[in-house]
C-alpha cells in the first residue's frame, strides 16, 4: 500500500507499507513524525507557519494516539465527513491519472512498481497537485451546500462560498493523505 502526503507544490513524503503490514495508529503516527521532519527539508520556512492535515476517517487516522500525535505536532485537522470518498483529493484528483498512467503496465517486481509509482508522483507539475487542492475546496463548498451529502449530487447554482474559511490565503500547507 502507498501512503502519499502532499500539498500545492508536490509531494512530501512517499511511503509503501510492507507486504502483510497493516495501518495502526502507532506505524501512522511514525509516518506523521517522518511528514514533519520531510517538511523541514523540503519546505524550508514555512514549517514554522502551521500544517492543516487533511486525512478521511480511517481508524488509525482517528485513533486517540493519532490524534494526540496531531496536537503534539502543533498541526490543525481540516475535518472530513463520515463516509465521503468525494471529499478525499487524492481519490478524485491523484488515483486516476496514476491508473491511467500504469494502466497495462507488467511489472516484474514490486521495488518496480515503487519505483515507477514514485517517479510518477515526483514528476508531476505543481499545478497538477495544487489543481488538486483547488478541486477539494470546490468540492467542500458542494458538500456544505448539501449539508453533508455526496457532492455528485449538487447541481453548480447551489454552491456557497467557504473558500476563507477552508484554506486561509496565508496557509502554507494542505496535506492529503491518499492511499492505494
Amino acid at each position: 500500500m502507498l501512503t502519499v502526503f502532499w500539498d500545492m507544490q508536490g509531494p512530501i513524503t512517499i511511503s509503501f507499507l510492507e507486504k502483510g503490514s497493516t495501518v495502526n495508529s502507532a506505524n501512522y503516527c511514525e509516518l506523521l513524525r517522518q511528514v514533519k521532519k520531510d517538511i523541514k527539508n523540503k519546505r524550508r520556512g514555512h514549517q514554522s507557519k502551521g500544517v492543516i492535515l487533511h486525512h478521511d476517517n480511517a481508524r488509525p487516522h482517528t485513533a486517540a494516539q493519532t490524534v494526540q500525535t496531531i496536537n503534539e505536532l502543533g498541526w490543525e485537522l481540516l475535518p472530513h465527513p463520515p463516509d465521503s470518498p468525494d471529499l478525499a483529493p487524492s481519490d478524485f484528483h491523484l488515483f486516476g491519472p496514476l491508473k491511467a498512467f500504469t494502466r497495462g503496465t507488467k511489472f516484474e517486481s514490486d521495488d518496480e512498481i515503487k519505483s515507477v509509482v514514485s517517479d510518477w508522483l515526483r514528476h508531476q507539475s505543481k499545478d497538477f497537485y495544487a489543481e488538486g487542492i483547488r478541486k477539494l475546496v470546490h468540492r467542500w463548498e458542494k458538500c456544505v451546500t448539501v449539508l453533508g451529502d455526496y457532492v455528485e449530487k449538487l447541481k453548480k447554482s447551489k454552491l456557497l462560498s467557504v473558500l476563507e474559511v477552508l484554506i486561509p490565503k496565508n496557509s502554507p500547507y494542505l496535506l492529503n493523505d491518499p492511499r492505494i
